[in-house]
């Protein structure tokens, strides 16, 4: 845990876990277990490119998984345009 990657990659990817164990435990919704493990894999692109200097990559990454995680596995309900 030595850079600010490793720091926000596992904060992400902590998000996803606990994202993961309530939606398990939940009947309402169910997701694909695909689209976590494409989240965790870009938690991991990012965070090893952000510790091989490649700055920009890893945090384009980061904002990308963000979204991703946002707009697939929707953990809030974001208001509809009308």
């Amino acid at each position: 845990m030595e850079t600010v990657y490793d720091w926000v990659t596992l904060a992400i990817f902590a998000g996803l876990v606990v994202l993961f164990l309530q939606r398990s435990m939940s009947d309402d919704r169910q997701d694909s277990m695909i689209a976590y493990m494409a989240g965790a894999a870009m938690c991991a692109l990012a965070n090893y490119l952000g510790n091989e200097g490649h700055d920009l990559l890893a945090s384009a990454l980061i904002v990308a998984n963000l979204a991703f995680i946002l707009l697939v596995l929707k953990p809030i309900d974001l208001p509809r345009r009308s």
